[in-house]
């Protein structure tokens, strides 16, 4: 399984390094699972939503379609210059996801990231989640809001805000490989998972 993060200036570091955490985890575990930080477009360097600097291991147009695809957020209660706010309304980046979903790739959002997947009119009338600063902004995109701390509707996932990054990730482990892996990534990481999960019936 291909799964890429995708990365842009002021983007949140925990919404982007704590699903890739969990899934580098899993995979040194035994997740047939290959994840890649990729950013929107050809930046040497991005510097994050808190101010830490991170240099993505490829552009997205470099990689082939991923399988997964994780949208983070970053900096949108804030109205920051740069984050989430600029990407939804950034048409390259909207592009890139209805193209990645349209070729078959399962998006994630992480926290606000979920508002980005919005702008791109993917969530139109469809269970979603986001930060609960954001929460109306989603409903007025078309989504339905669903309170669940991790909400997965088959070929887009969200989640809430920040930590339940590590939750979605989670999950996503459990999904794909089933749920004694994702208990042995939770032992490693001494960490134990929170709230609701939400499942397409």
């Amino acid at each position: 399984m291909q799964a890429a993060i995708l990365l842009f200036p002021g983007v949140e570091e925990l919404d982007a390094l704590a699903p890739y955490e969990v899934l580098q985890t899993a995979r040194a575990i035994g997740a047939d699972i290959d994840t890649s930080l990729v950013s929107t477009g050809a930046a040497a360097t991005l510097t994050m939503s808190k101010g830490a600097v991170i240099a993505p291991h490829h552009a997205y147009a470099e990689v082939a379609r991923p399988d997964l695809l994780i949208v983070p957020g970053g900096g949108w209660a804030a109205r920051a210059p740069q984050g989430a706010r600029a990407e939804a309304e950034n048409p390259d980046t909207l592009a890139l996801l209805r193209r990645a979903h349209q070729g078959g790739t399962i998006l994630a959002g992480v926290c606000t990231g979920a508002m980005i997947i919005a702008a791109a009119g993917l969530l139109e009338a469809r269970p979603a989640i986001t930060h609960h600063s954001a929460c109306d902004d989603l409903l007025a995109a078309g989504a339905l809001v669903t309170r669940a701390r991790v909400v997965d509707d088959g070929d887009i996932v969200t989640c809430g805000g920040v930590t339940s990054g590590l939750d979605l990730a989670i999950w996503l482990v459990e999904r794909f490989f089933g749920a004694g892996l994702a208990a042995e990534v939770e032992r490693y990481l001494e960490y134990e998972r929170r709230g609701v999960v939400w499942r397409m019936q």
